[in-house]
């Protein structure tokens, strides 16, 4: 075991650590070849014996098939702060990258250098104090300078009027309420600018109220994130008043947003907030906490120079697009419902999309496939099937080569579990299943964009060739998962597969359990992935 600490000084003057456990055969040479890593930012599940915590950390695992193909070469532990909710890092990784690692409780994030894996060190640490007007920290999107943009989901530090880094105002109702905000940080964790999420002048009070009520109501609990820098704009998709869902009590079903927000980004130190769209209802409308538009969880936008349009999921089981993010007043509506991959896989006791914790949107690079994750089947699902997740791959060329005027539109009750009416509307590739007997997963995943080239050397593609998943949530609620972490295949046309290879070093079985009783760091039992990412060693990808 080798043992490599890494520091760096917080704003605040103190000193703040992180230390790397390093298996003897990786510290000796691991076995000579050029290797791909899967990073899993991951929380401890419960104190020591002794009663102190044990700390979150960091997970490299080897992700390269072979011999060692799922081992955990190396758990990079947090050293000086504990129990901070590991979450999400950004969606995707280019060599250079630093990595952003938000804690979601503790309001911190954490920025790595991977350069040369299985190694980490810390570049950076960004504290509560150094974003006073948001805190919850959630995703992240990289740009082509190093710097990154983070939302940060929940409220000021302290309820009343915070003032932004471009001199705007606004009246908040505390941590984990609202309004949440937008962040720029440097690659050390520097917070280069904090930008309001909120509408000046406030938003529709019937769609957004706040609790405690604020003077200006607001919807702005930014989670998702997605940047096209070709195009100067950022978009992203308000959850929840986050404090709601840690208590488990939604008092209004429009604490549950159903906003997403376009900024134009032409000045990168001043994001300007352009519009705020309201996703619409759907068919199903027999209950008003589970409308499909509520909960708007993650955008993605295209890639291809070609294209202009986005995409939005929600919690609640649908699927949005929008053809043009450049235009003044987006027009949102959905186009798929998460019952037909469903049915796809239960075709008899199919269950409801209503409130099924649809989560992680991803389009591929080339702009040909769209992949979701599914936490759990919806309320009311019938038995023998309400404990499996899904992954599924929808086709969307028809869609985006629609163009400006895109007919789709899920209206009809029937196109629920049948898809679409319409020719360019979204058609299902498949569904595949990712069984769950306790109460959440899969949430986060992460698409493999490397493929090896000449002389072993990784290089990116614009084809995602695997999906890596993780089964659980938040720890501070109900919905925790079965801390597993699994492996999926996608083929060239997108069709998925579970990867049967993939498997625990321990116990033989399909997916890495977080559940075991020791790490690389010591005997610090069971764990909770959440932030999922592949990269690469700079020496190696190029």
């Amino acid at each position: 075991m080798e043992r490599i600490q890494s520091a760096v000084t917080g704003s605040d003057g103190k000193t703040y650590s992180i230390t790397n456990h390093i298996t003897r055969d990786w510290h000796v040479g691991g076995d000579g070849r050029r290797h791909e890593w899967l990073l899993v930012w991951t929380g401890d599940e419960e104190s020591g014996a002794d009663g102190a915590p044990d700390p979150d950390f960091l997970a490299v695992v080897d992700a390269t098939r072979g011999p060692t193909y799922g081992k955990v070469v190396n758990t990079v532990t947090i050293d000086s702060i504990f129990a901070n909710e590991p979450h999400h890092m950004q969606y995707s990784w280019h060599k250079g990258n630093k990595v952003y690692a938000g804690g979601l409780l503790s309001d911190t994030v954490f920025v790595f250098d991977v350069s040369e894996l299985p190694k980490v060190t810390l570049s950076g640490i960004t504290l509560p104090h150094d974003t006073p007007c948001g805190t919850a920290p959630d995703a992240f999107a990289v740009l082509n300078d190093g710097t990154a943009y983070g939302t940060w989901m929940g409220g000021p530090d302290v309820a009343g009027p915070c003032t932004y880094t471009d001199g705007q105002t606004r009246v908040g109702n505390g941590p984990a309420g609202s309004p949440g905000e937008v962040v720029r940080l440097s690659d050390d964790g520097t917070v280069l600018s904090e930008a309001p999420a909120a509408k000046a002048g406030g938003e529709d009070p019937r769609h957004c109220p706040n609790e405690p009520a604020l003077p200006e109501p607001t919807c702005a609990n930014p989670h998702g994130i997605a940047v096209r820098e070709d195009l100067d704009r950022m978009i992203t998709s308000d959850f929840v008043e986050v404090r709601h869902v840690v208590s488990g009590q939604v008092p209004d079903p429009n604490i549950q947003r159903k906003t997403v927000r376009i900024f134009d980004i032409s000045d990168r130190a001043r994001p300007k907030l352009l519009n705020v769209s309201y996703l619409p209802d759907g068919p199903r409308q027999d209950n008003p906490y589970t409308r499909e538009g509520l909960l708007a969880m993650e955008p993605a936008v295209t890639h291809q120079p070609h294209h202009r349009g986005a995409f939005a999921a929600t919690g609640m089981g649908a699927v949005y697009y929008t053809p043009d993010i450049m235009v003044d007043d987006p027009e949102w509506r959905e186009v798929f419902d998460d019952a037909t991959a469903f049915k796809s896989i239960y075709p008899e006791n199919t269950p409801t999309s209503a409130a099924d914790g649809g989560s992680w949107l991803a389009l591929s690079r080339d702009d040909r496939f769209l992949f979701h994750t599914v936490m759990f089947p919806g309320q009311g699902s019938p038995e023998p099937n309400t404990h499996a997740g899904m992954i599924y791959t929808l086709d969307v060329q028809a869609l985006l080569a629609s163009g400006a005027d895109p007919r789709c539109h899920i209206d009809q009750i029937r196109e629920t579990t049948e898809g679409g009416d319409e020719s360019d509307c979204p058609s299902l590739v498949n569904a595949v299943p990712i069984i769950d007997r306790t109460t959440g997963g899969p949430h986060w995943a992460a698409l493999d964009n490397f493929r090896k080239g000449k002389h072993g050397y990784y290089r990116e593609s614009d084809r995602g060739r695997r999906i890596v998943s993780t089964n659980f949530f938040v720890s501070a609620t109900p919905l925790s998962g079965n801390n597993r972490v699994c492996m999926t295949n996608v083929s060239g046309s997108g069709r998925l597969s579970p990867d049967t290879s993939f498997r625990d070093e321990h116990t033989g079985e399909r997916c890495l359990n977080f559940n075991r009783t020791q790490w690389p760091h010591g005997a610090t039992g069971a764990a909770l992935p959440h932030g999922v990412l592949f990269a690469v060693a700079d020496k190696d990808v190029r």
